[in-house]
């Protein structure tokens, strides 16, 4: 299949498949990367939103992090036990998170290394294209039906 149709409009499905796989190979080999730090792409990116949002509830963390409640759930779980994360009691039934030190230095440890994986895949694009690419990506999905 060629990404032109017989029109030569753009095939969707090789479009969509096209984003997809970049994705992919940016979460396969940033957990391979994050894995000698200590952590995975999962976590790396919970502790990030911690850091972005310090005492968020779980359920906010979860959108977020593009997770449901429970999978959240589970993972800030592991981080507490990890001791990246601690949960503390807020108004009412809230928990709030927040970064411990050692989640601190996991998460900058992290960044280094998806700072360095990316930078290697955008490399191939100029400053004007990453910008480009970027303000498409922010406009695709914003009027999807039902999602």
């Amino acid at each position: 299949m060629t990404a032109n149709d017989h029109d030569g409009s753009v095939d969707l499905e090789v479009l969509g498949r096209a984003v997809k796989e970049a994705q992919y190979r940016h979460h396969r080999a940033l957990d391979t990367r994050l894995a000698a730090v200590g952590t995975s792409l999962a976590q790396w990116d919970a502790l990030r939103a911690i850091a972005r949002e310090p005492g968020a509830s779980a359920h906010e963390l979860a959108l977020a992090t593009f997770q449901g409640d429970q999978s959240f759930g589970t993972l800030a779980g592991r981080l507490a036990a990890q001791r990246l994360i601690e949960r503390r009691q807020g108004r009412g039934r809230r928990i709030e998170h927040h970064l411990t030190e050692e989640g601190e230095r996991v998460l900058a440890a992290g960044r280094a290394v998806t700072l360095d994986v990316l930078g290697a895949s955008f490399a191939p694009l100029t400053d004007a294209e990453r910008a480009t690419l970027l303000g498409l990506l922010s406009r695709v999905g914003t009027r999807v039906d039902g999602a």
